[in-house]
């Protein structure tokens, strides 16, 4: 009975997750509890309890994270300044006149603007409340257009430089030096979050490819879902072409190129490059003319509020890490994956199943602080790359939120979607767009090299 407690204590949470109450109270407050019973029945050793102040003083000070906020400031600066918005017009002028060239422009934006937005809920909304009636009006199938707004706004799970990815970053690399010290390993390697990033850039650029294929694919052998271009962008000449690229294109994607290019040639380390990325964001709305203190405010209030969400979740699942382990779960666990019968590989894919299945009911935040710590330390000692097993959870949790019925990305359309579009459209788009991240799943773990080759090319 003993041994049922961790998985026990486990099960709670997430039940009481799922019953709507806030995550980081929920991780805090159950923890306690579990731990508080645990001590008066003898079955808990208080003294984890008093190494939760020093951890979450460790995580307050961690330069590392300093750069979520930063992030955050970027992404919402892009958006509350319309240079999103912006960018979608003129990317649909410029591709408009090829076969799906509206849906092609939207995945571009929406792949700059998760980047910089990092938040699927954030990124998800806004390309519907930018884009949705556009397509609809122009003609688009519903399942088509949803399908593709959905994947497009979880693609800031796996596109550096993101939020998930620098979180991720973190933890993996936490978890990588935990299990070469449980090895007796006392000069151990580490990864660092610019790996992560470097390990993530190719396997992001493949699903990008796989969506405007598909949506290229569709709208040859299926122009009724996708109609024909207005005369008028025909009838756009070169220069004016070339003027709205230049005018949409350029700016975002040098502010990309800046902070994502510093951190992997080593120049400056994520949290400078997100300092440049937020000043950048900056110079971008005052050379555009939308930096007001109407702006300003809504940034600011943006980003505090999602900060402290992190930083409140992060706080509760330190908790809640320090007193599974003083129930032995961190044990337990180490027991089940490693008695499998089909070794490293049984391990990861029970692994993976479960991420997936808490992808439903949890958000990445709370999975990256809650679950991949207790998890990676076990697969990381049984030889697994650190920087491929960060870049296959984020895809992975990037499936997860787009899988009906319960996927994030879904319930985040919905909300801002017409009443005429039924969610059964909705999650029909989506399902080609699963079937191709599952596709991406298993071909990086066949050749884990598209994965770990730019890591090595980079890193010394």
């Amino acid at each position: 009975m003993l041994e049922l407690l961790p998985l026990i204590f486990f099960v709670v949470v997430c039940l009481v997750l799922m019953m709507g109450y806030p995550v980081a109270l929920t991780l805090a407050g159950v923890s306690m509890l579990f731990a508080g019973m645990g001590t008066l029945s003898g079955t808990f050793d208080a003294a984890y309890i008093t190494l939760i102040p020093n951890r979450v003083y460790g995580v307050l000070v961690n330069q590392n994270l300093f750069a979520v906020p930063l992030f955050i400031f970027m992404g919402s600066m892009l958006e509350k300044s319309r240079i999103a918005e912006d960018l979608l017009k003129n990317m649909a002028l410029v591709f408009g006149r090829f076969p799906g060239g509206l849906g092609i422009s939207i995945i571009l934006v929406g792949m700059l603007l998760a980047a910089s937005t990092g938040i699927v809920g954030a990124t998800v909304v806004t390309m519907g409340i930018l884009s949705l009636p556009t397509m609809l009006k122009t003609g688009y199938k519903p399942s088509l257009a949803c399908g593709t707004l959905c994947a497009t706004g979880t693609l800031g799970q796996i596109i550096p430089p993101s939020i998930c990815l620098v979180l991720l970053g973190e933890v993996i690399s936490n978890a990588y030096q935990q299990s070469q010290l449980n090895q007796e390993i006392f000069a151990p390697d580490f990864v660092s979050i610019g790996d992560l990033f470097a390990g993530a850039i190719i396997p992001g650029l493949l699903l990008v490819l796989a969506y405007g294929s598909y949506v290229f694919g569709v709208a040859l052998l299926r122009p009724h879902d996708v109609p024909r271009v207005r005369q008028e962008h025909n009838e756009l000449t070169k220069r004016e072409i070339v003027y709205a690229l230049v005018k949409g294109l350029l700016p975002p994607v040098l502010l990309m190129i800046a902070v994502l290019g510093s951190i992997l040639v080593g120049i400056a380390t994520p949290t400078e490059a997100a300092g440049v990325g937020a000043f950048g964001a900056i110079v971008l709305a005052v050379a555009k003319r939308a930096l007001s203190l109407k702006v300003v405010h809504e940034v600011a209030i943006a980003t505090t509020r999602i900060t402290s969400m992190v930083y409140l979740i992060l706080i509760g699942a330190t908790i809640f890490s320090s007193v599974f382990r003083g129930f032995g779960g961190d044990l337990v666990i180490e027991r089940l994956l490693s008695d499998l019968p089909g070794g490293v590989v049984a391990a990861t894919a029970i692994v993976m199943l479960l991420i997936f299945l808490l992808g439903f009911i949890l958000d990445f935040i709370e999975i990256t602080f809650m679950v991949v710590p207790l998890v990676g330390p076990i697969l990381l000692a049984m030889g697994l790359d650190p920087i491929w097993l960060g870049v296959i959870i984020a895809i992975n949790l990037q499936t997860s939120f787009l899988t009906p019925p319960f996927g994030f990305s879904l319930f985040y359309l919905r909300s801002v979607a017409p009443d005429t579009i039924a969610t059964s459209e909705i999650y029909r788009g989506v399902i080609p767009f699963v079937i191709m991240q599952l596709g991406l799943i298993l071909l990086l773990a066949l050749q884990p090299g598209l994965v770990t080759w730019l890591p090595s090319i980079i890193s010394p």
